[in-house]
């Protein structure tokens, strides 16, 4: 019933901010549900796919969804995704090594990278945001490489890349930023869900749960909306990017330290 609850602040924070949802996706599947981290990155794939799914709509809508860089990002992003979650994260080992009686498993791997990513991802939030302007695109290829990146991440440990891509969107084309998030959930919404399509043939999936799970973080994405009138997503960032923080020295310590 708690990871249920939990759900609904997975869409209100990608309500309010545009991003963070599989920054508590995942944990809520492995520390409330006790799932393991393949399970858990591949359910996180599909509810925050099909969340922002949901809030790219709304701002396309509004006309702030830059078509052209959906492609452009969009594209090298989604093929990375998907090879890394057909191919590579099946064939990861299901133990590297041990020391002593601690064994360091995939399960390990998979929370200890995706903590380092939260780490990454609460700096960004926390820091002021550089303003940079450019007078021109950076160049295909930077744009693409960073798709690439992004497209790993998401294949790798179920997180969209929305802490990568909306600084990307503002820094290197000069995106407003509410075009930058619309821009990113869509691009999130692509990246997500054809990684979780190219890691099907790989998983058993509780339909049940994952469409309850998903229906509640869809109903906090409308309650994030209503709020977003209120409440400054650029104020509360700082906040949950604190957040975040603990969370993933939280989880390093339990998976290297508490084992």
């Amino acid at each position: 019933m708690i990871g249920y609850i939990f759900a609904i602040f997975v869409g209100i924070t990608l309500g309010l901010i545009g991003a963070g949802g599989s920054i508590l996706t995942v944990p809520i599947l492995v520390y409330v549900m006790k799932m393991d981290a393949v399970t858990a990155t591949g359910y996180s794939l599909f509810v925050v796919g099909v969340t922002s799914l949901i809030g790219a709509g709304r701002y396309f809508i509004k006309k702030e969804v830059d078509l052209k860089t959906v492609f452009l990002f969009g594209v090298p992003s989604i093929f990375s995704a998907i090879i890394v979650r057909a191919l590579i994260v099946p064939g990861i080992p299901l133990v590297f090594f041990r020391v002593g009686s601690f064994y360091f498993t995939k399960n390990i791997f998979l929370l200890v990278l995706f903590a380092v990513i939260m780490i990454l991802a609460s700096i960004n939030m926390i820091k002021p945001q550089a303003k940079i302007q450019l007078e021109k695109w950076p160049g295909l290829p930077l744009i693409m490489i960073t798709g690439i990146v992004v497209g790993i991440i998401t294949g790798l440990v179920g997180a969209g890349g929305g802490f990568m891509i909306v600084p990307a969107l503002v820094l290197f084309l000069n995106l407003p930023m509410k075009k930058a998030i619309g821009t990113s959930l869509l691009i999130i919404t692509l990246n997500t869900l054809f990684s979780f399509a190219g890691g099907l043939s790989h998983s058993f999936i509780d339909w049940e749960f994952l469409l309850s799970f998903t229906s509640l973080s869809v109903v906090g994405i409308f309650i994030g909306f209503a709020l977003s009138s209120r409440i400054s997503g650029i104020k509360l960032k700082p906040v949950f990017g604190w957040f975040i923080l603990v969370m993933g020295l939280y989880i390093i310590i339990k998976e290297l330290f508490l084992y």
